[in-house]
Parts: structure tokens; C-alpha cells; sequence
């Protein structure tokens, strides 16, 4: 998924991770469903990344034993494969001209590496554009942390399915899209599509226009048959970077869609009518 890239660990240290971080083998993967996941938390202790992590880790983390950890824990503990880690990370893409930053929560597997960058990325998920406050993305860690314990129990099953492009794979679920309701802030759609009307006019299907409450609650409750739209992109208006968009079941948190696109003048940071139009194949 993160081809060319260097990342800088969010935890207040100077460690810069360069290259891209490899996937685990068959061992690996065994290894993690046998794991105590640490959770990394930032040093800041006024940090709302702790606090929301903390809570949705206490409410949806589930596949492994977890405990909270500190940076200097994380330094002494990444070298052994008893443990797993969740990280938050800043990543930038090489390719990308603009050296957007992006937030990542990575999902990553302890081993006896002399590098960061070199321990085994059992998934990671892009969470928002560098600089965004943390109350716009700490509303959804429930779906994205459901989601990576899914994906984790589907490559233990078949450990095939990883590689550079794994988020893609479940592109195999747009047939189903169209028989599920899809929750959207407004905020989150490109212009051309930013009412109900001008989406019906290229997407038929059920598609709500909510807040971010009703997101928290269709999470909270995993409404049956729903979708949210989980969309990363630089929050201020600009002719560059990526946009990340991913669609996340609250019943059964699986992703039902996965796509990026190079933010300009003609596709602008949002979900795009090119989007919908895969979505009603």
C-alpha cells in the first residue's frame, strides 16, 4: 500500500523510518495472533490522541491481550516478536511533489531489526492530513481498529493476502455497496456531488448526508447494512497531496471500498463522481 515512503514515528522522537516497511511471512502472522499488542502512546501528557485511543482500545480491541506503553517501552520492547505494537506514525510519499504528511495508525509485528522501518506491517490505515486536530479522526478509531483486527484474522487464514496492495483487495466488495447505506459528512464530498440531488443523479442507491454523531452512533450501535466513508486528505483548500478514501461496514467491519487519488484542480480533496460511478458498476 505505501510504496517509496519515509515515516517519522508521532511519538516525539527523532527516528526517521525510511523505505517500505515489509509484510509479514506466514511465522510473522503467527506470531502476532500469539502477541500482547502495546499500545504507543505520544509523550505529550495533554495529548487527545491518548485519550481517544485509550477508550476506543478498551471498547473495540478484542483479537489480542493489549497494554498501554510509553516511547522509552516501545525502544526496548520492538525487538521482541512476544509483542505487537500500535503506532501512530507521519508518513510522506516520495512521489508526491507537494511532501504532503499524512497520519497513519499502523499495526506492527516486534522483531529483532536493527531499524523501525524494518518491523513487519501487519496493516496500516491512513487517518488524517499532518497538522489536523485530533478531534476531526479520533471519532472513527472504533471502525478503523475493528477493521485491522479483520484484516489481521483474514491473512492468518491466508497469508496470501498481503503485499503492496492489500487495502485494494477489497475492492472485491463493491457488487455488494449498492444493497448498503452509506453515511457521508458533507464535508467529505467534492463540490460536484455535494447535495443528495447531484449524487442521485450518479449513484441510485441509499446515501445519507449526516454528522459526525450519527457516525459515532451507527459505530457504536453497528447498524446493520451501513457504510461510513472514511476520507484523509489536507483539511485546507490546495491543488495538492493524496486523498484516501475508504468505505467501512458497521456491522461486520470489513471494507467494502479503498481508493486515492492526486488532489488538483479537476479532482478536488473529497470523495469524486468518479468515485460513485465505480460504486454503481
Amino acid at each position: 500500500m505505501k510504496t517509496n515512503l519515509s515515516a517519522v514515528l508521532l511519538l516525539f522522537c527523532t527516528v526517521l523510518l525510511t523505505g517500505q516497511a515489509p509484510f509479514p511471512n506466514k511465522d510473522e502472522i503467527k506470531q502476532f495472533m500469539a502477541s500482547k499488542t502495546c499500545v504507543v502512546l505520544e509523550q505529550d501528557q495533554f495529548s487527545s490522541y491518548n485519550v481517544f485511543i485509550k477508550e476506543a482500545v478498551k471498547k473495540y480491541w478484542t483479537l489480542t491481550p493489549y497494554q498501554l506503553i510509553t516511547v522509552q517501552e516501545f525502544n526496548k520492547m520492538r525487538r521482541d516478536p512476544a509483542y505487537s505494537f500500535i503506532v501512530l506514525t507521519q508518513t510522506n510519499y516520495e512521489k508526491d511533489k507537494a511532501n504532503t504528511l499524512y497520519n497513519f495508525l499502523n499495526l506492527l509485528q516486534g522483531k529483532d531489526v536493527s531499524k523501525l522501518g524494518e518491523l513487519p506491517e501487519i496493516c496500516a490505515i491512513p487517518l488524517s492530513f499532518a497538522g489536523e486536530d485530533d478531534y476531526d479522526y479520533n471519532y472513527k478509531f472504533g471502525a478503523i481498529l475493528l477493521f485491522m483486527q479483520k484484516h489481521a484474522r483474514m491473512i492468518s487464514a491466508d497469508p496470501s493476502l498481503t503485499g503492496r496492495k492489500y487495502l485494494k483487495y477489497y475492492n472485491d466488495n463493491i457488487p455488494k455497496v449498492a444493497g448498503k447505506k452509506i453515511l457521508i459528512k458533507e464535508e467529505d464530498l467534492a463540490p460536484e456531488i455535494s447535495t443528495l440531488d447531484k449524487i442521485k443523479a450518479i449513484y441510485p442507491h441509499d446515501v445519507e448526508i449526516v454528522t459526525e454523531e450519527d457516525i459515532v452512533k451507527a459505530i457504536q450501535e453497528k447498524n446493520p447494512n451501513t457504510l461510513i466513508l472514511h476520507k484523509v486528505g489536507p483539511r485546507e483548500e490546495k491543488n495538492a497531496g493524496l486523498c484516501f478514501k475508504m468505505l467501512i461496514g458497521t456491522d461486520d467491519s470489513d471494507m467494502y471500498y479503498y481508493h486515492q487519488h492526486k488532489i488538483s484542480k479537476s479532482d478536488p480533496n473529497g470523495l469524486l463522481p468518479d468515485d460513485l460511478k465505480r460504486l454503481s458498476k
